[in-house]
């Protein structure tokens, strides 16, 4: 069994097809094939079954190829991280964040820093919470921010922020013109409701179970900008993070207090495994500056 072995044999599990793995290798098919052939016989068992010509994964190869992805994402990062010394060669830093803070808070912290540090190579990444968690567990990122209904096992973290949910409403409801907007103001309304798992949707589904009211849900989605982009629409009325409303104000989105108070909380986190280098420290420090510029806390 040798690398270049196993990375044609990564290229017909991903591509489908031996002719595709051998486009994208840049190679014959029929060295495809033998190598295939030779990586079987050093394992003794069979990858592919070979049916009308075609190659379809057994079951062992199927097991197999699990592991070959894992040894790829190593890979895979040494590659971009030779990249980014090649292209920069002075550092770098990776961030991954949620969607809420991924387009507004973190480009602005982003901005502070590179200007304090215009050599430093700078990835992000948006993504869900559990993922950005996994991200920074596994090493690959640096900083993640994550709202609080992840596992923290595995990670350092710390509260980043606590801020109050907005309601946002259509222009022209019959809401619109209230200075507050209570559980009872809701029930039987058309609602854009935020995923299940989203700690902000139970503590929202508790403050309304409590009031007896029930509204009628039309759409979920984990993303509070999805939520405003639904309401500005008139499909119905959302619960959402103060972070993801940059625009929709101004294109008429009505957004009010919404009470009993209930709080978006996310998490900074940090690689459980290095000490934390000055670029990581500064790029937190940006973080935190944006925070208190933006909601003086």
């Amino acid at each position: 069994m040798n690398f270049r072995q196993l990375e044609i044999y990564r290229a017909v599990m991903m591509s489908g097809s031996a002719s595709r793995a051998s486009e994208l290798l840049e190679i014959t098919q029929p060295a495809v094939s033998r190598s295939i052939a030779e990586l079987e016989a050093s394992m003794g068992f069979s990858l592919f079954d070979r049916v009308r010509g075609r190659l379809v994964p057994t079951p062992e190869g199927q097991m197999f190829f699990t592991d070959v992805v894992a040894s790829f994402v190593g890979l895979d990062t040494l590659r971009a991280s030779a990249a980014r010394i090649r292209d920069f060669g002075s550092g770098s830093i990776r961030v991954a964040s949620l969607a809420a803070l991924g387009s507004t808070l973190v480009p602005r912290a982003i901005s502070r820093f590179n200007r304090q540090h215009p050599d430093i190579a700078i990835t992000l990444q948006v993504r869900f919470s559990s993922a950005v968690r996994d991200l920074v567990a596994s090493g690959q990122f640096d900083i993640g921010l994550a709202a609080d209904e992840i596992d923290i096992s595995g990670v350092d973290h710390r509260q980043f922020q606590s801020i109050r949910a907005l309601c946002a409403i259509p222009a022209g409801h019959r809401l619109a013109s209230k200075s507050v907007i209570v559980p009872g103001d809701l029930d039987g309304e058309p609602f854009i409701a935020l995923s299940p798992e989203d700690r902000a949707r139970a503590r929202l589904t508790r403050a309304l179970d409590e009031a007896g009211a029930k509204p009628r849900i039309i759409v979920e989605t984990p993303y509070s900008i999805t939520v405003c982009a639904l309401v500005l629409e008139g499909v119905g009325i959302g619960i959402v993070n103060p972070n993801a409303i940059d625009g929709f104000p101004e294109r008429g989105l009505i957004l009010k207090p919404f009470e009993p108070e209930i709080y978006f909380k996310t998490l900074l986190l940090f690689r459980p495994d290095a000490q934390r280098s000055q670029i990581v420290k500064d790029f937190t420090a940006a973080l935190l500056e944006e925070r208190q510029a933006i909601y003086k806390i």
